[in-house]
C-alpha cells in the first residue's frame, strides 16, 4: 500500500467555476476542503492534504486542481 505524505501539495480552487455543490469536500478524506459562507469551496487545511486527489477528479466543473509544491517534482505512490 502506497504511503501518503502531508504538506506536500498545493490545492488550488478556481472560485469562477466553483457551482458551490460541495462533491470535493464530500471527498476530501484529509479534510482539506470546506465550503464557506457564499456556498463556495475553500482550502481550509492545505498542510493536511495527502495528494490523493479525490477533490480534482470527482469536480464537475474542474474547480479544483491539485499539484506538487516543488516545481518538477512527479508524485511517487511508492517510498
Amino acid at each position: 500500500m502506497a504511503k501518503k505524505t502531508k504538506g506536500v501539495s498545493k490545492v488550488t480552487i478556481y472560485p469562477d467555476w466553483c457551482k458551490g455543490c460541495g462533491i470535493c469536500a464530500a471527498f476530501c478524506p484529509a479534510g482539506v476542503i470546506e465550503m464557506d459562507g457564499q456556498g463556495k469551496a475553500r482550502v481550509a487545511r492545505e498542510q493536511d492534504c495527502i495528494h490523493c486527489g479525490f477533490c480534482e477528479l470527482h469536480c464537475p466543473d474542474f474547480a479544483v486542481v491539485v499539484t506538487d509544491k516543488k516545481p518538477g517534482a512527479r508524485r511517487r505512490d511508492k517510498e
